[in-house]
């Protein structure tokens, strides 16, 4: 456990259009067809965030800080969802917000291709609409925020490997079709094939996100593969009942996954856990929100290009990079929600 260190990556963005659209708004040169005080929202200007399994603490952080941008600007955020792991459930709900024809939405979408159409009836709407965590990248969604899927899974792989001395069988639960999920499993067997020949992969079971489903499958690989070495897997809640078969087949296999939350926290501590990689969700919603007021507000940008002409919105940031922490033991302390949400004092997706 001493060789996984803390990896933070720092804020990368694809384009620089937010820095100088935030300077070209505040610039005294701005032309005075521009609004007086940018970055103010009207009264009653109200932002969405939108998810599934709502009841999920990896979103609580991501509207904290939605709520913090929003908050400076005077705007308004509510959060929404629907409880159940259901796109036609996440999808109802989205259509509901529509109605209501918001400022802007931020949302995690389930799985990409149904909400292509929903997002690009927002953007006839022009209802701008931001995805985080997940994407839907054909639809017309104008910038999507996450962190790299693919370095997570790296760093994951590097992690479980070096433990391991570079040498070992190991195994990968999954949740086909949810795409940053299937972008860390790839990039996971990726790197071990490349960086580590001498760990084997064994085994691949889709879990679903059911911790249920995680503890059988890890039951069977073990039965069928007795010098299994570590299972990794794209979320948070097949790291509960992953863990649970490991501990009852004597801790030696090497749990490692995606998200935290309380559980996973104390199981980390506690050693049930081997690690977890983090995505910094306070960025996702503090960009988040800035990005969908600039597109709100295209007004306040002005760049040398051709979009008056074409008729398009000129806040163009297709991607933002919030980066990720590698959680351990030694850092474990500094991811509870409870904790963090005490420190601000407020009421998280409750105000």
């Amino acid at each position: 456990m001493s060789k996984l260190r803390v990896m933070k990556k720092s804020l990368q963005m694809v384009t620089a259009t937010v820095a100088l659209s935030i300077l070209s708004a505040t610039s005294p040169a701005m032309a005075e067809t521009k609004a007086s005080t940018p970055f103010k929202c009207k009264p009653g200007e109200t932002y969405y965030m939108n998810v599934m399994v709502s009841g999920v603490e990896y979103w609580f952080p991501v509207y904290e800080m939605m709520k913090e941008a929003a908050r400076s600007m005077g705007c308004k955020t509510v959060y929404t969802g629907t409880p159940e792991y259901d796109v036609n459930k996440q999808l109802a709900s989205f259509e509901q917000i529509l109605a209501k024809k918001p400022a802007g939405i931020l949302l995690h979408p389930m799985n990409p291709d149904p909400f292509i159409e929903p997002i690009n009836r927002a953007a006839e709407m022009g209802i701008p609409v931001v995805t985080f965590a997940a994407d839907s990248p054909n639809s017309k969604r104008v910038s999507f925020i996450t962190s790299d899927n693919y370095q997570e899974g790296k760093f994951a792989a590097d992690a479980v490997a070096e433990d391991m001395g570079g040498k070992g069988e190991y195994a990968v639960l999954e949740n086909p079709g949810q795409d940053n999920h299937d972008r860390r499993v790839s990039a996971f067997i990726a790197r071990m094939k490349s960086k580590w020949p001498d760990m084997k992969l064994v085994s691949r079971a889709a879990s679903n996100t059911d911790a249920t489903k995680a503890y059988n499958s890890v039951m069977t690989m073990a039965q069928a593969h007795p010098n299994l070495g570590a299972v990794f897997m794209p979320e948070a809640t097949s790291a509960m009942g992953a863990a649970q078969a490991a501990k009852e087949l004597g801790g030696k296999i090497r749990i490692f996954n995606a998200d935290v939350n309380a559980k996973i926290l104390d199981m980390i501590k506690q050693g049930e856990i081997f690690g977890a990689v983090n995505p910094n969700q306070g960025m996702q919603g503090y960009m988040g929100m800035m990005l969908l007021y600039m597109a709100a507000h295209p007004g306040l940008i002005d760049p040398m290009n051709d979009h008056d002409r074409a008729g398009y919105n000129p806040m163009s940031v297709p991607f933002v990079d919030n980066g990720f922490s590698i959680v351990t033991k030694a850092n474990a302390d500094d991811f509870y929600w409870d904790k963090y949400l005490a420190k601000r004092g407020t009421k998280g997706i409750n105000e």
